[in-house]
């Protein structure tokens, strides 16, 4: 199972509306695409049930496969104060018996009929998901339901399953010096709003989760109308409506959970630093981070130039950063740029790069600081824009090629805020970016004096220090911090 935002555990990153899902796809020819290609508007329908399920059919007859794939309108940054950990903790124990079927009997029949499933957790949702043949589409709404309404929660279970997620966090955070220190800088980031808080959740709460916390979240959030099931693949929305009216249509609707309103981030008016050091870093690295809009909060046009200008700044091997730093003077061993909108509230715009040969980590945050000025002072070219947005418009064509990667689009957009029509017309928005717009938000967010700057090295010492690394990593992703969820 996964965990999202901030993350460093293996599993599926949302740095954007569309780019996260299809980002592993290589483009490489900078040929332009039409209005027509870069469209990801197919057949997709939507209705709610009575019940307040909402429900999007996306048909793909090219193989007879199905994604079924339930979101819930919740996630870490729902969670009650000193209750942190408890929207992940929920995930595992849906997996748990209800008072239809024994425990893990709904994972052992998606695996006899060869399917395939999984569930992972973010600041903003959690979602449930199978893989599996058309004809079994009905199986998995029948078990997803019934653990909707009547799963089984004792002392007993959230006990054993408390010791689980306890030894996750323990595994993959506390043992990793990078996880720790994403902690500290998203916590020194987010100093107010509760992407704040890691979304596996804090040890000494974790440890303090009980019987009554669990079945107080289950009431709450776990309910039809507080969800968004998402089905694609080799279905119509006529059968997918009558299957979903006879299995989720019986769950009943209980009281809504409530407008999703956190506390905010004030200004922040001085630059913040973090450092770590640890005998067990391998390879030193440096991450500078500012607040940004997400593509729910944003103002007209700003989170696609936004996306426009990481693209451009760090976001590929063609990249400002990536060509300067890596290929010209040899600086880094990787380095580039990210944004983070796929959220409810405020994300974040980030540079990050690992030094290589003699250099320093201080060297690394100059170089890829030289990079940022140009673009604050200068703006971008034609040329640049019109490549990165090509190949935004080309990752469009391959999102419509994977099945899965279509169902987690609109289930992620749905769930933070957003319609089906703010997917639709997302190429047509960044069609709309002009030179101007990347200038102006460079110069609107990035600004060093509200900036989180960290730095994760091996041994105490001061970012000045040289490396002994050399190794050249590749493209700018390889070594891009992981933002999203954990399974």
């Amino acid at each position: 199972m996964l965990l999202a935002k901030g993350r460093t555990f293996a599993a599926f990153v949302l740095s954007g509306v569309l780019v996260a899902s299809i980002s592993t796809f290589p483009v490489r020819a900078e040929t332009k695409v039409s209005a027509t290609e870069a469209s990801l508007k197919t057949d997709v329908s939507s209705f709610h049930l009575d019940n307040g399920l909402e429900v999007v059919v996306i048909p793909d007859h090219r193989a007879p496969v199905v994604t079924h794939m339930l979101w819930y309108h919740v996630g870490s940054a729902d969670e009650a104060p000193g209750k942190s950990g408890i929207a992940h903790f929920f995930e595992h124990l849906m997996f748990k018996a209800t008072k239809t079927y024994p425990a893990g009997e709904f994972s052992r029949k998606v695996a006899e009929i060869g399917g395939q499933e999984n569930a992972f957790t973010s600041y903003d949702y959690t979602a449930f998901y199978q893989q599996l043949a058309p004809q079994a589409l009905e199986m998995a709404m029948t078990y997803e339901a019934d653990r909707m309404e009547n799963l089984i929660l004792n002392d007993d279970v959230v006990k054993t399953e408390r010791d689980v997620v306890l030894e996750e966090r323990r595994s993959r955070v506390d043992s990793n010096p990078s996880s720790l220190l994403s902690e500290e800088v998203n916590a020194t980031l987010y100093q107010n709003h509760p992407y704040r808080m890691p979304v596996i959740g804090w040890l000494h709460e974790m440890e303090q989760l009980n019987l009554t916390d669990a079945l107080a979240f289950y009431q709450k959030y776990y309910t039809p109308n507080n969800a968004t099931l998402v089905v694609s693949g080799d279905v119509d929305s006529a059968t997918v409506k009558a299957l979903a009216e006879k299995t989720y249509g019986k769950v009943p609707r209980r009281a809504e959970p409530g407008k999703r309103e956190r506390p905010q981030e004030p200004e922040q008016n001085t630059k913040r630093t973090v450092s770590l050091a640890d005998p067990r870093v391998s390879q030193p690295s440096f991450q500078k981070m500012w607040l940004a809009p997400s593509y729910t909060n944003a103002k007209p046009g700003e989170a696609e130039a936004l996306d426009l200008l990481s693209e451009i700044l760090g976001g590929s091997s063609r990249s400002r950063i990536y060509q300067n730093l890596v290929v010209k003077d040899g600086s880094a061993a990787n380095a580039g740029a990210y944004y983070q909108g796929a959220s409810l509230d405020d994300g974040s715009f980030g540079v990050y790069g690992s030094p290589r040969g003699d250099a320093t980590l201080k060297d690394v945050e100059n170089g890829i600081d030289a990079q940022v000025s140009r673009i604050i002072k200068d703006g971008v070219t034609e040329d640049e824009l019109e490549k990165a947005r090509n190949r935004f418009l080309k990752s469009v064509i391959f999102a419509r090629d994977s099945q899965t990667g279509m169902a987690r689009i609109y289930g992620s957009t749905l769930s933070t805020g957003q319609t089906i029509k703010d997917i639709d017309e997302w190429p047509d928005r960044i069609k709309a970016v002009k030179v101007q717009d990347i200038q102006d938000v460079a110069k609107r967010y990035l600004v060093d004096s509200r900036s989180v700057t960290s730095y994760l090295m091996p041994e105490a010492g001061s970012p000045d220090q040289k490396s002994e690394q050399t190794q050249n990593t590749g493209e700018p992703d390889a070594g891009a911090p992981a933002q999203g969820v954990v399974q």
